[in-house]
């Protein structure tokens, strides 16, 4: 690192990153447009799921986040569990030695504090407490930026995630329902505000005018098999959600509709995959979208979206798309009530076809209306992230970076 480095502030991107989830990806996009418009002399890389990805796709050097590159493996063989064990140990080196390097680490949006899918405590909860703790020890700001949250059962993994609040810097939730679930475990919240998910202050392309016959229809599809909770009736589960997604788009491929098939992560490709072999059409078609932007403009396409994703319920709602929600967390129902849109809310758990269409229906009959709604929600939502990003700077950037960026706000 040369002098001139030394002398800048040094911002660390923290999560599940470049691992193929869209919606994680297009908060690090929002996070480093912030960084690049607002502090464009920070150094800035990552420690990351993807760090290939990451580095390829941003241009920003990116550390993997586990020495154990079987983490997410199941592990069976006693080589395999002897290393993940091992990789555990080495993990608090390695990440006391990332965050040593840095003055602030910006953990971008994501549900790094809920479990509404499963999830183990000693998988990504343990890494996030790791990052924390080394920043309380270290004297590196941590600052978790309009995250996710959900109260948790599982003890161990509640105790992880209720730490790792408490030693941020800086705390943010992308709901108000994350940050109530916060306080219920314990969390002082006093001074965290809510505000949008970054997704929102991402670039959007303008949604096309429906042209008055029915057009095309976008579903986003996910491998759910519901959350911690539910692993008992994982496949129960999933088996209903896909034969519900499975009925509904073929009744609208047989009423002549053509439908685009839409994922929000790499595993998804498996339901696309039966769905497809399932309905026998030309008018089903799949889409290979490798980022939000891309989900974007198929969704912008589109006369009305139905999805499960998070992401993919926000990438619909930011390009004014009229969109029904399969929910299977609060955190969905939470945005689409935000959004004007709170009695197209389907539960993912339950897909019943024939109510599923029936909203369908109803939600295409208020489609204009709707569509000057959103343009409205959007508005505010991008001037409350606006707010977000200042508060920001204020709480964990170097005061000296903050003269700079006055100056250069300033300067003619």
């Amino acid at each position: 690192m040369t002098s001139a480095d030394k002398a800048r502030v040094r911002v660390g991107l923290f999560g599940l990153l470049g691992s193929g989830n869209l919606g994680n990806d297009g908060s690090l996009e929002a996070v480093l447009g912030y960084l690049r418009a607002e502090h464009p002399d920070a150094v800035v890389d990552a420690l990351c799921g993807g760090p290939e990805v990451v580095t390829a796709r941003y241009g920003i050097p990116a550390t993997r986040l586990h020495w154990n590159r079987g983490e997410y493996r199941t592990a069976s063989r006693a080589a395999a569990i002897a290393a993940k064990g091992l990789g555990k140990l080495v993990d608090v080196f390695r990440t006391a030695a990332w965050v040593r390097r840095h003055d602030v680490v910006i953990v971008p949006g994501m549900g790094v504090l809920e479990a509404t899918l499963p999830l183990r405590p000693w998988g990504f909860p343990y890494s996030l407490f790791l990052l924390c703790a080394s920043g309380r020890l270290l004297r590196t700001r941590v600052a978790l930026v309009s995250v996710g949250a959900a109260t948790i059962g599982n003890r161990p993994t509640r105790a992880l995630v209720r730490w790792s609040a408490r030693l941020a810097t800086y705390r943010s939730y992308r709901d108000a329902q994350s940050r109530d679930a916060m306080r219920a475990m314990g969390v002082d919240t006093a001074r965290d505000e809510v505000y949008p998910d970054l997704a929102f202050s991402l670039p959007a392309p303008r949604a096309s005018a429906p042209s008055g016959s029915p057009g095309p229809v976008c579903v986003g599809v996910m491998d759910f098999h519901g959350g911690n909770d539910d692993r008992a009736r994982a496949e129960e589960i999933y088996r209903r959600y896909l034969d519900g997604t499975i009925r509904f788009v073929r009744v609208l491929a047989e009423e002549g509709r053509p439908v685009r098939l839409l994922t929000g992560d790499a595993c998804d490709a498996s339901v696309v995959a039966a769905i497809l072999d399932a309905v026998d059409s030309p008018l089903v078609t799949a889409a290979e979208p490798s980022s939000l932007a891309d989900l974007m403009k198929e969704m912008a396409a589109a006369d009305t979206v139905v999805a499960v994703r998070y992401h993919n319920l926000i990438c619909a709602l930011k390009t004014g798309t009229p969109v029904l929600a399969l929910c299977y967390a609060a955190k969905s129902d939470a945005l689409m009530d935000r959004m004007g849109l709170a009695e197209y809310c389907h539960p993912a758990r339950e897909v019943d076809a024939d109510r599923l269409l029936e909203q369908f229906r109803a939600l295409e009959k208020r489609s204009a209306e709707l569509r000057r709604t959103l343009t409205e929600r959007n508005l505010a939502a991008a001037r409350q992230l606006e707010h977000q990003f200042t508060a920001l700077t204020a709480a964990v950037f170097p005061a000296a970076d903050h003269t700079q960026a006055h100056a250069r706000q300033e300067a003619p």
